[in-house]
């Protein structure tokens, strides 16, 4: 329970700042995430251009074949790899938006996510 004016006026100030200090984490999170995504999508468009242009050289059906094999495993494999980075960032970006509320949380007693 609120104590007195000064008490509210600091419990209010708090939880703004904290709000604009998440906000501005999360910002900086998704801005981020933005510029990963955009830098996958310019090297999966510069990987694919390459993998046609090698299927359209290829002299016959089996290196056709295996040009066309090997692109799909490459692409695979970044595509994990890409899903595992962006989860990376997902989760630092919600860990820094959470933050700021942390000591506000702990005095109401919610605990902290892992």
């Amino acid at each position: 329970m609120m104590k007195s004016f000064e008490e509210f006026q600091t419990f209010g100030k708090d939880g703004f700042e904290a709000c604009v200090a998440s906000t501005n984490a999360l910002n900086k999170g998704f801005q981020a995430i933005a510029q990963e995504a955009a830098e996958f999508s310019r090297k999966s468009f510069e990987k694919g251009t390459a993998a046609f242009e090698k299927l359209a050289a290829a002299k016959s059906f089996d290196k056709a074949i295996e040009a066309h094999q090997s692109f799909a495993k490459e692409s695979y494999e970044h595509l994990v790899a890409q899903m595992s980075k962006m989860n990376e960032l997902y989760m630092s970006t919600a860990k820094e938006a959470y933050k700021p509320f942390e000591a506000s949380m702990a005095a109401f007693g919610v605990k902290a996510p892992k």
